[in-house]
């Protein structure tokens, strides 16, 4: 049986970064709202509680009953959880004087409790609450402080219970990683057996027996979770698997023809399906993002759909649906908030079972897997990409001339990513998260090109570190990379006189401007 560590969500926004370096640690973990642990799971070897942006002392505060697994498998509290360990158990949790946030080091620890085995003293941690526990319950120890946060770390002297104020998942924890090993290692046993090479061996055994000798329908999209999902299920299926992409006009620069290229060079069986004049008609003249959005998602089930049915004895739809899209698509009380970005709808329009090969993996577990599957790297460090395409971004209604604007722009800005290496042997492409160009096509600008005056649209150039998509940070570009693309967009784009670079971060902004 496959060990799982539980983390029960009470709603920080650092919950999935948690699961993330449970499953760096070569361990399977799941997420679940904090009133959803499961009963009676031999497979559950500890449980941690996340952060929350509750105080303890709220009417509307998400408690737990702690007696579910107390005692039965090891427990680690973060943050709020901690403090809930705390108030739930006869401690004191109080309003601390001032919000304690950022960075604080470790004044000292109890450097024989094995879940500090291997700190350095003074170690850095992160701070992020406004609350502070000012007394444990009876039965407890406190294990570490810093110079403001007395109980910054507490331990069970008679139970398997670890609890700490700050947040060991982040990063600016310098030794958050090495405190979660202890725990999920160390003390709760992980054998370690989560790995790319075995989530392939039996994911491919699982789809076997699940599909049968049934045939399956994928939509592609020249993503890295489409194109991961495709070959997966090549790999268990072969030629019973068919995969559709469709163009909807608002693709990259030459896109279709590259990733229908790069699908065939693995072995695919694709569609590939131009249904370019259909989008752009019914966009013409519409300027609201939402409106877009359903427009092109409306278009794309009714295409798709149309494909799909001259396959008639297709059983299956699969999707590259990945575990962040469950997770957001329900929050801590199990109601939908918001919906994930695969082909909704479709299962159950077109009577097919649905068929989600990745939804327990996260992004970078998914290129991790990709790799494993031998495809080329082209496909699986490819940036995301939004499913509206450049629809989002362009400002404005979308016409082909604009979509012929923005494609040659991006073109620019893309290939020069991929080529610029940078001090330490990385292509620059590679050290971004996301990159893409606006177009600001309801904006003109007054520019000179030889002696005359220009009044054409600028455009904003757009790149953001990130690890998951959900916070991310304005890239910093070089000024060498940034004025030899910003010259070459001027020269070579016609209807392009300015370039802008978008250095905000998110949040407050998004990564896509619609």
């Amino acid at each position: 049986m496959q060990q799982k560590i539980i983390i029960l969500d009470f709603g920080s926004q650092t919950t999935q970064l948690i699961g993330r370096r449970v499953r760096e640690l070569d361990t399977f973990c799941e997420i679940l709202p904090y009133n959803k642990f499961p009963q009676n799971d031999p497979t559950v070897i500890g449980v941690i509680l996340s952060g929350s942006p509750y105080s303890v002392h709220d009417p509307e505060a998400f408690k737990v009953d702690l007696s579910q697994f107390v005692g039965k498998v090891p427990v680690l509290g973060i943050c709020y959880g901690a403090q809930f360990i705390s108030y739930a158990n006869g401690g004191k949790v109080e309003k601390a004087d001032s919000r304690e946030y950022g960075r604080a080091n470790l004044t000292q620890f109890d450097s024989q409790n094995p879940l500090f085995a291997g700190f350095e003293p003074n170690s850095q941690v992160w701070m992020s609450h406004g609350d502070t526990i000012t007394a444990i319950p009876d039965g407890f120890e406190c294990i570490a402080s810093t110079a403001n946060v007395r109980y910054a770390a507490y331990a069970s002297t008679l139970q398997p219970i670890w609890a700490v104020q700050f947040h060991p998942e982040v990063f600016h924890s310098v030794q958050g990683t090495q405190l979660l090993r202890n725990f999920v290692v160390d003390i709760c046993g992980s054998k370690q057996e989560w790995s790319a090479a075995s989530f392939i061996d039996t994911t491919v055994n699982e789809l076997r027996q699940q599909l049968g000798n049934d045939r399956v329908i994928l939509g592609l999209s020249g993503g890295v979770d489409s194109s991961v999902c495709a070959t997966l299920l090549n790999k268990a299926i072969g030629n019973r698997l068919t995969c559709i992409f469709v163009d909807h006009g608002m693709l990259r620069k030459n896109e279709f023809s590259k990733v229908m290229d790069m699908y065939n060079g693995l072995g695919l069986n694709v569609i590939g399906v131009d249904a370019s004049d259909r989008f752009f008609k019914d966009l013409e003249g519409v300027t609201d993002p939402e409106q877009k959005r359903k427009i092109i998602g409306r278009d794309f089930v009714e295409v798709f759909n149309a494909e799909a049915r001259k396959i008639t004895d297709a059983k299956w739809l699969a999707q590259g649906t990945i575990y962040p899209d469950r997770i957001e698509s329900l929050n801590i009380t199990g109601k939908v908030i918001k919906s994930h970005h695969n082909v909704g709808g479709l299962p159950e329009e077109m009577h097919l079972s649905l068929c989600e090969p990745l939804k327990w993996l996260f992004k970078d577990e998914v290129r991790r897997v990709g790799h494993q599957l031998g495809i080329p790297d082209r496909l699986i460090k490819r940036h995301p990409f939004p499913g509206p395409g450049l629809a989002v971004r362009i400002l404005g209604d979308i016409t082909r001339e604009k979509v012929r604007i923005l494609q040659d722009a991006d073109d620019i800005y893309i290939s020069a990513m991929e080529q610029y290496v940078c001090p330490d042997g990385e292509l620059l492409y590679d050290k971004v998260w996301q990159a893409g160009t606006v177009l600001l096509s309801t904006v003109r600008s007054v520019g000179v090109m030889g002696d005359e005056r220009t009044y054409e649209h600028p455009v904003a150039l757009r790149a953001v570190t990130s690890t998951d998509a959900m916070t991310a940070d304005w890239a910093h570009l070089p000024y060498d990379f940034m004025a030899k693309v910003s010259n070459e967009i001027i020269n070579k784009v016609r209807g392009v006189n300015r370039v802008c670079y978008d250095i905000s971060s998110k949040p407050p902004a998004t990564i896509e401007w619609e």
